[in-house]
């Protein structure tokens, strides 16, 4: 079995590398995503508008940067301004450090084997620690090392989810100081309704965190960061943002709550574009794709496209989503399949094979966003990014 250090990255970075070996002509065949470098340069500093100087900024780059490429998204944020980044998982971290990326990384996950701890030491990765138990975990490992380990201290101050309850945080925070394998980084917790326009219960853990605080203060225990705020409390309430925000959505061009969408200007990073593969009419009465769903009340103009769900255009979206080809909205009809969707261009009979269309994006005075699939589909646009599989090649400009 390979040890963490031989391991690599991820497949996504072999992907990445063949990628990037390719034309972008040839990566435009059937269906790819293209990744707007200046829109994420601009998104990082409009952020830091909001920020004091004291203020960092950790870009939240899980989940392959929501879609958009772990790596390339690093490297431009971080030249845009960002301190900090932060990940899910050990992997992710490790994909970045194989990438060249030396900036400080905060995995967000749980940790807590001990080949996880030594592969946290070999790469410099700061582990977030949840739990007395989890920390002694860490620290008989950490005996096999010279040096401490910067760690970041979880509180659960109303989320439910990772951290010690907030109530026992005092205790917690005492027996990790008191430990010399470690190195306390920062204290932290997660908002669970920060996007929400009634503030009370955002406001009610940001209470609990200032009484864990003041109770750390006490002790006589010095954290050199705090921090709370996502991209919704970052945009709502500069109160929020302590010494650190670590903001997700928001990097990507995308606003957290509908309330909260003039904050700041935003530019979508990410667009979904495709290639129309056949094109033909079909007679009233057919049936278009799997159940027939939709039948064609008139001599229907159709055109197929190569892109489906496995390559994340959700099929409940069938006869609901629009999309852009020729500057105008056309629909999409019958069941979205695996590989394929098909387009009513009735209105447009001329179309072609090879013409592009746009899921996602721009394309004249037309624009359709993530946002839009959400809200059809009564979701969150997190979802819908997070969505897109890697064969659709990222191309990045």
């Amino acid at each position: 079995m390979l040890s963490w250090e031989q391991m690599p990255a991820t497949d996504q970075s072999h992907r990445r590398c063949d990628d990037s070996e390719r034309s972008p002509d040839w990566l435009r065949q059937r269906a790819w995503v293209e990744i707007d470098r200046s829109a994420l340069a601009a998104n990082i500093r409009q952020i830091k508008t909001r920020l004091s100087p004291q203020t960092a900024l950790m870009a939240v780059v899980k989940a392959d940067a929501y879609g958009h490429g772990a790596i390339t998204v690093s490297q431009t944020v971080l030249e845009a301004g960002a301190e900090w980044l932060g990940v899910a998982t050990l992997p992710e971290g490790i994909e970045l450090r194989k990438a060249g990326i030396s900036a400080p990384i905060l995995i967000l996950g749980a940790t807590y084997t001990p080949e996880q701890v030594r592969a946290l030491v070999h790469w410099k990765l700061q582990p977030t620690i949840c739990t007395p138990k989890q920390a002694l975990v860490f620290a008989e490992v950490l005996t096999e090392f010279e040096e401490s380990l910067p760690v970041h201290l979880k509180i659960d101050t109303g989320m439910s989810r990772l951290g010690t309850p907030w109530q026992e945080a005092i205790e917690f925070v005492r027996m990790v100081a008191g430990l010399s394998q470690f190195k306390i980084a920062s204290v932290y917790s997660h908002f669970a309704t920060a996007d929400d326009r009634d503030s009370t219960v955002m406001n009610q853990q940001n209470d609990r965190f200032k009484r864990v605080l003041s109770q750390i203060a006490d002790a006589g225990i010095s954290i050199p960061r705090l921090h709370i705020a996502n991209s919704a409390a970052t945009l709502a309430d500069s109160n929020l943002h302590y010494d650190m925000v670590r903001v997700g959505l928001a990097v990507y061009g995308l606003y957290p709550a509908e309330h909260l969408r003039g904050a700041i200007d935003l530019r979508p990073v990410l667009q979904v574009k495709a290639r129309v593969t056949q094109v033909k009419t079909i007679p009233t009465g057919t049936g278009v794709s799997y159940g027939y769903k939709f039948i064609a009340d008139r001599p229907t103009r159709i055109a197929i496209v190569g892109i489906g769900y496995a390559d994340g255009v959700p099929r409940n979206l069938s006869d609901r989503l629009k999309v852009i080809l020729r500057d105008r909205l056309v629909p999409q009809i019958g069941a979205i399949t695996m590989d394929q969707l098909i387009l009513d261009v009735s209105t447009i009979p001329d179309v072609e094979v090879g013409e592009v269309v746009t899921l996602l994006g721009t394309q004249g005075n037309q624009h359709i966003w993530a946002d839009d699939w959400a809200t059809t589909l009564g979701t969150i646009s997190w979802e819908i990014l997070c969505g897109f599989k890697h064969r659709l090649p990222r191309i990045v400009q």
